[in-house]
């Protein structure tokens, strides 16, 4: 892939070495180029073995900062439908919205959020939803009674991760136009929350690389 001039520049004045977390936000956002304003973005690989279920690293974290991105949240209910419409949901639906994701018609939210009441019967739509990270779960409270309390942490920057099947983390924490601290503040928080789901599965270290970067600049490894 040909990359551009400020691109080329910045992996010249990054080199190999890895640098402090701190080193490595400063080193983003003094390179960032473009003309819009960049997410920031952590990559982690895992040394996991994605096949196996119990190794599976899945949770979620809320972000001090937010994630400067506008959550947009869909709510599957039918009892808290008027409460989910009061906490600002994006979509509510019942059975009718559950059988248009089966027919592989996904719903236009970031994050679904789900009544217990309803799961039995969202079942069915896991193989649409979990591929695209968007069944809802207790390990994430997004399968709850209180979903106005869901809705809100999840407007005020609360984020939901989970393994890929090549046993990577990617998790947005940030833009541009926030300040270093505020950066610092958010990386810290997802990076303890992901060393919290370190279970007697996992041998050794969890967290094999873990690197940094924005939209359209290269990534910096951490130490």
């Amino acid at each position: 892939m040909k990359r551009g001039k400020n691109y080329n520049s910045a992996v010249e004045k990054r080199g190999e070495e890895k640098m402090t977390a701190e080193e490595a936000v400063a080193f983003v956002k003094e390179n960032a180029s473009a003309k819009f304003d960049e997410s920031i973005e952590v990559h982690i690989r895992l040394n996991i073995d994605p096949k196996k279920g119990e190794q599976s690293v899945r949770g979620s974290v809320t972000l001090p900062h937010g994630t400067g991105k506008e959550v947009r949240v869909g709510v599957i209910t039918e009892d808290k439908a008027d409460e989910a419409k009061k906490a600002g949901a994006d979509l509510i639906g019942g059975q009718e919205l559950i059988d248009k994701i089966k027919k592989g018609e996904l719903p236009d939210v970031d994050v679904l959020v789900a009544s217990p009441d309803m799961m039995p019967k969202l079942a069915p739509a896991a193989r649409v939803l979990g591929p695209r990270g968007l069944m809802p779960s207790p390990k994430t409270d997004t399968v709850t009674p209180n979903v106005a309390d869901a809705i809100n942490s999840l407007k005020k920057g609360k984020a939901n991760f989970k393994n890929d099947n090549a046993r990577n983390i990617h998790q947005v924490i940030g833009r541009i136009s926030f300040t270093q601290e505020q950066i610092l503040e958010n990386y810290n928080a997802f990076m303890d929350a992901v060393k919290a789901c370190k279970n007697d599965a996992h041998k050794g270290q969890l967290i094999a690389t873990k690197s940094i970067c924005s939209t359209m600049g290269p990534a910096v490894k951490i130490k």
